[in-house]
């Protein structure tokens, strides 16, 4: 500051020449000083005079100290000075700026010097770099001049920074910053960064940025947190509205269950500060950003049942019946409610099952209807219970079903101890209040929208008028009520009931013959259509006769004839004479060029600044801008074009009736193909699973040949040693006779081996028979009944062949049992003998050898004799289960080829009830070719549709040929 009073104290001229000289002498001393002190103190001059005197420092400073910026960043000090400098002289932030033309005066400044600043776009990305800068000194002003910039000049800021490596990558580092001063200024850069740019949003997103957010939310406490939770809030507004994939990354990332505790506020009269207010006001906007009806479909609908699978309704509907809470945040509760429920039938389900906490407890419609046709009830909330009541039957035909049952006389409580959603909607309908009048007409419209069904159960309520009377029914109360005009006394607008009435008697009876027939059957109405159009009004006047043109033009159009007196040939003279054509056209014409009705065909929800402006429903709109165009023409039609267009309909509908009917059959039976188609299928994978299975069976039987040519080769070796055995038996004086009958029974032994040798080969060719003759599913029914009967006979021999098999299994197993028995008898004989004949003339020690060397072979002779034996049961049990399998293998066989059989004669069956409705369908194609000449005769257009379903039925007829039916002949 010494520095400054020793260039200022010289001076001697006017303040503003000495204060332009000063800052001359200051850019000069930055430019040309090489001492960093000099030019430290020299910007930090600027600084002080950079908010005074902005203009001045703005035209000769800024490019010294963009110089400043690059040449001296290894002084935090003096960048931070420069920085300040900057910020001063682009920012409109000025406290002392309050007339009006100097704040735009200062605006203009900020955008001139922003322009200048951002020309060379090097500035932004130096500017960037420095925000890398760890010093509080340098992040800090860098962030706000930043910000500055974008408020100034956002989308050429934007751009810059867009096409800058990692310049977005940059400032979501400020997220992370540990100085709650530096990031929350970071959190009011994103907000001006991401404004209005949808790739900017997408970067930020992905960059991890609803994680950082939301946690600063929690850390800040939720919706009870400061300005800071505002702020976030907006910024997560700016990067989901109008953002499909950040909404849909949002779901995703399951960042919608983190929202359930923003809203758990409990019942406190208290704690309700200005800051709580806007922060929950902000997170409930943000809940309807994600269910908004303008988003896609598809997405709304995920949304939805994110929001009810995570708790997140049920929440808001705890805040929607508490008490205490504020009216605006009410209103704004039971708008996001409404958008959550809107069109989701789950969502919707459980909105009905909502009970307000009161004794007896109500459910939550009939109290918010209670609040809609309360006319002390603020105009702002009547308007959020209309649209949540429309959100809640949107595409609800349950719904729709359940508030047309309370005014039925079935339904009606009769001891009157609670009020029904119906009795309400009535009573607001028959109100003094035009306002309840609209609001209870337009509700119980959406009512009736688009469902038949409760268009006709509606017709069924009779109202009590006065004691005495007999009752009236709905639609006869409407129209008087309608007759009588301003004769009642109301309050609020002149057209209001009027126009809600129209519009509810409109919907009535558009789609509905029915209750078009009962509407005209009160001889007064018709009269008083034609004469409210025929009449020449004020402006205020012509929307009401624009609507009753409208719903005269719905009774001629929807009309059956079932009435003679109000057929649409009389009706139609009638408008003519008394009205004209094209004045009645005029007329109609009066609602869609109204002011009101393009401003409420852009939203599904009603939102008015006053009630005077609550003239037009949505829905109401698209009605209109249906039938507007059919009802013209059908006034325009003669009598004849009439008669011949009724009767061309009649029989097009008998043919597309026939035609339908067929479709279906054929479609039913296209359906059966396909099963068919799959049960062939699924037998040919059972078919190679069985011919897997019998390659398995082979190869254990190749195995079981082996094992048993290998056991043949032992049994010759045992023979052998039986031929050493016995002689030398003999000659130790073993009888010859009994060695001779067990060598004989060897022998037979072996010979039946081999004869089951010679049996399994047999099974084996068997088997590859089987192989070989598996039916294919394109065989002719006389090859099938052949190759059962062949395999019937086959299957026969086979169970014969194995009752041989098992009987000489048994008989062998019998025998070897008794050769046992007799080679231990003759065992112990040979030991008896051994011990009892003593041989003459030799020694007790030669005796005693001999004994011990029999004795030997003795036990060599059991050792051997127990192996044949071990070998002999398990080629048995090898056996047996060969038997089994194949035993298994014969069932399934059997099985499949009956499966077979009658899947054949199914497809039979198909192929001739195909043939049928292929001829029956030729028939109907040339009556239809017929009857289209016909039209085309009498001049009445006829439309591609029958030739198209002519189309797909060849379509049908290729495809057959194609699954090789035989049908190319019709």
């Amino acid at each position: 500051m010494n520095f400054l009073r020793g260039v200022m104290g010289g001076q001697s001229a006017g303040p503003q020449h000495t204060e332009a000289e000063t800052i001359q002498k200051l850019c000069d001393r930055v430019a040309s000083s090489t001492l960093l002190d000099d030019r430290r103190n020299a910007v930090r001059a600027l600084k002080s005079l950079s908010k005074k005197y902005r203009l001045e420092v703005g035209i000769q400073a800024m490019e010294h100290l963009i110089h400043v910026l690059q040449t001296d960043r290894s002084d935090s000090e003096i960048i931070g000075y420069a920085l300040d400098t900057l910020y001063n002289i682009i920012s409109n932030d000025e406290e002392e700026e309050v007339e009006e033309n100097s704040t735009r005066q200062s605006e203009d400044l900020g955008s001139q010097f922003t322009e200048i600043f951002i020309k060379q776009q090097e500035n932004v990305t130096l500017l960037l770099s420095l925000l890398e800068e760890f010093d509080f000194h340098v992040r800090w002003p860098g962030v706000k001049l930043l910000t500055s910039l974008l408020k100034q000049l956002g989308p050429q800021v934007q751009q810059i920074i867009l096409v800058s490596p990692m310049g977005v990558s940059r400032l979501m580092d400020l997220l992370a910053d540990s100085r709650e001063v530096i990031r929350n200024d970071g959190v009011l850069l994103l907000q001006a960064l991401t404004r209005s740019n949808g790739a900017i949003q997408k970067i930020v997103a992905f960059e991890n940025a609803f994680e950082r957010l939301l946690d600063i939310i929690t850390e800040e406490g939720n919706s009870d947190g400061g300005i800071v939770v505002e702020d976030c809030l907006i910024l997560l507004q700016n990067l989901l509205k109008n953002n499909n994939s950040n909404q849909n990354f949002f779901k995703e990332g399951s960042y919608i269950q983190r929202m359930k505790p923003w809203f758990e506020v409990g019942d406190e009269n208290s704690g309700w500060s200005a800051q709580k207010v806007t922060n929950l006001h902000l997170m409930l906007q943000l809940v309807r950003v994600l269910v908004s009806p303008n988003n896609p479909p598809g997405a709304t609908s995920s949304c939805q049942k994110a929001m009810f699978q995570c708790g997140l309704l049920q929440q808001l509907c705890t805040i929607l019946m508490a008490t205490g809470v504020p009216a605006d945040i009410l209103t704004e509760t039971i708008n996001t409610v409404s958008e959550v429920i809107r069109g989701c039938q789950v969502n919707q389900d459980y909105f009905a099952s909502v009970n307000a906490p009161s004794n007896p407890p109500r459910p939550a419609i009939v109290v918010l209807l209670m609040s809609m046709v309360n006319e002390r009830q603020p105009f702002v909330l009547r308007c959020a219970v209309l649209y949540c009541f429309q959100c809640f039957l949107y595409k609800n035909q349950k719904g729709q079903g359940e508030i047309v049952s309370t005014l039925l006389p079935s339904t009606i409580d009769a001891t009157g101890n609670s009020v029904s959603a119906g009795q309400l909607l009535c009573g607001g309908l028959f109100s003094t209040d035009s306002l309840s009048n609209w609001c209870a007409a337009v509700a119980l419209a959406h009512a009736l929208q688009e469902n038949a069904t409760q268009k006709e159960q509606l017709l069924r309520v009779q109202l009590a008028t006065s004691i005495g009377n007999p009752p009236v029914s709905l639609l006869q109360q409407c129209t008087n009520i309608l007759s009588q005009g301003d004769k009642i006394d109301r309050r609020g607008s002149k057209i209001q009931t009027r126009v809600g009435l129209l519009m509810l008697l409109c919907t009535w009876l558009s789609n509905c013959p029915i209750a078009v027939t009962h509407f005209l059957h009160n001889s007064a109405n018709v009269p008083f259509l034609t004469g409210q159009i025929a009449e020449n009004l004020g402006e205020e006047e012509q929307l009401v006769q624009g609507l009753c043109a409208l719903l005269l033009g719905i009774s001629i159009y929807f009309n059956d004839n079932s009435l003679e007196s109000y057929m649409k040939e009389k009706l139609k003279q009638l408008i003519e004479k008394r009205i004209g054509k094209e004045n009645f056209i005029e007329k109609l014409g009066f609602i869609s060029k109204h002011e009101l009705y393009s401003r409420a065909s852009q939203k599904p929800q009603p939102n008015f600044p006053s009630p005077e402006y609550m003239i037009f429903d949505h829905e109401f709109t698209k009605l209109v801008k249906e039938l507007e165009g059919v009802i013209t023409k059908a006034i325009y039609k003669s009598s004849e074009e009439d008669k011949k267009e009724e009767e061309v309909k009649k029989t097009l509908e008998q043919h597309d009736s026939i035609v339908t009917h067929y479709k279906n059959m054929i479609r039913e039976q296209d359906l059966q193909l396909e099963e068919l188609k799959q049960q062939i299928s699924t037998l040919k994978c059972q078919n190679e699973q069985l011919q897997t299975a019998v390659t398995q069976q082979v190869s254990q039987i190749q195995q079981h040949k082996d094992q048993y040519n290998l056991l043949k080769v032992q049994l010759g070796k045992d023979n052998q040693h039986q031929v050493s055995y016995s002689d030398g038996a003999q000659m130790n004086g073993i009888q010859p006779e009994e060695v001779g009958r067990l060598r004989e029974e060897i022998e037979e032994l072996k010979s039946n081996q081999e004869l089951l040798q010679s049996q399994l080969a047999e099974k084996d060719s068997f088997i590859e028979n089987l192989k070989s003759s598996q039916p294919s599913p394109g065989t002719n029914e006389q090859s099938s009944a052949t190759a059962s009967a062949r395999d019937s006979e086959q299957i026969a021999e086979l169970k014969q062949e194995l009752a041989t098999l098992k009987s000489q299994l048994n008989s062998q197993s019998s025998e070897i049992t008794k050769l046992q028995t007799e080679k231990q008898e003759l065992l112990q004989k040979t030991e008896a003998f051994a011990k009892s004949v003593p041989v003459p003339g030799e020694s007790e020690t030669v005796i005693a050898t001999k004994t011990t060397d029999v004795e030997g072979r003795l036990s060599a002779l059991l050792q051997e004799t127990k192996e044949l034996k071990n070998e002999i049961k398990a080629l048995s049990e090898e056996r047996t289960a060969i038997k089994e399998q194949l035993d298994s293998s014969n069932s399934t066989i059997a099985i499949l080829q009956n499966e077979k059989n009658k899947l054949e004669v199914d497809i039979a069956d198909s192929k001739k009830e195909q043939d049928d409705l292929l001829v029956l369908l030729a028939d109907q194609d040339q009556k239809i070719f017929s009857l289209k000449n016909k039209l085309k005769e009498l001049g009445h257009p006829v439309e591609e549709e029958d030739e198209l379903e002519s189309g797909d039925q060849d379509d049908e007829d290729d495809e057959d040929e194609d699954d090789g039916k035989e049908q190319g002949h019709i």
